[in-house]
């Protein structure tokens, strides 16, 4: 009876081993392929520049970036020394960064040396320096909570927090820091 237990046994074995010999020896990094391929972007493109209009046929924005990824399966769009021109009726706004995201919502999100300048000649405010600013293209509004610089033709202003509606031309900061005056 030992023996026929021996002979039961490994052919058990035998079996068990030949069933479950492709599940060991799949590779383990099947879950890392897998997180690669969605962190690979869709599309990549350098040198870009793309020209973007509203519905009635007006220019509603500008992008020139050194480099672009686009990431459907994430739903953003990163670029890479971006500099983006917002046209309004009233104003034109040129905003650069050393990156910036642009999301399927149209937030725009700017980060790493961010400069946001008035195009429009007479303007009262003619820079705003930050850190990070976020803009929504539709509503042409922008938005920070980093502490920011605004400077015009005859003043410096410092604070923390931005909103602005570029539309209806209002800049406002949420902590005022400081103001400077230059003479004339």
């Amino acid at each position: 009876m030992n023996i026929a237990r021996i002979l039961l046994s490994i052919v058990f074995i035998c079996c068990m081993a030949w069933l479950w010999y492709p599940y060991l020896s799949q590779p383990i990094n099947t879950a890392v392929n897998e997180e690669e391929l969605i962190a690979k972007p869709d599309y990549t493109a350098t040198a870009l520049k793309q020209t973007a209009y509203d519905q009635k046929g007006k220019i509603s924005h500008k992008v020139t970036a050194e480099k672009m990824e686009l990431y459907q399966q994430l739903g953003f769009t990163f670029f890479q020394r971006p500099i983006f021109t917002l046209y309004n009726e009233q104003q034109i706004w040129q905003v650069s960064a050393v990156e910036a995201t642009l999301y399927e919502n149209n937030q725009l999100i700017f980060e790493g040396d961010v400069i946001a300048k008035n195009l429009t000649h007479n303007g009262m405010i003619e820079n705003i320096n930050a850190e990070n600013i976020q803009v929504d293209i539709k509503l042409m509004t922008m938005f920070s909570q980093q502490p920011v610089i605004l400077t015009g033709p005859n003043l410096e202003i410092t604070g923390k927090g931005l909103k602005a509606d570029l539309k209806a031309e209002i800049v406002e900061l949420t902590n005022h820091t400081r103001t400077i005056y230059y003479d004339q």
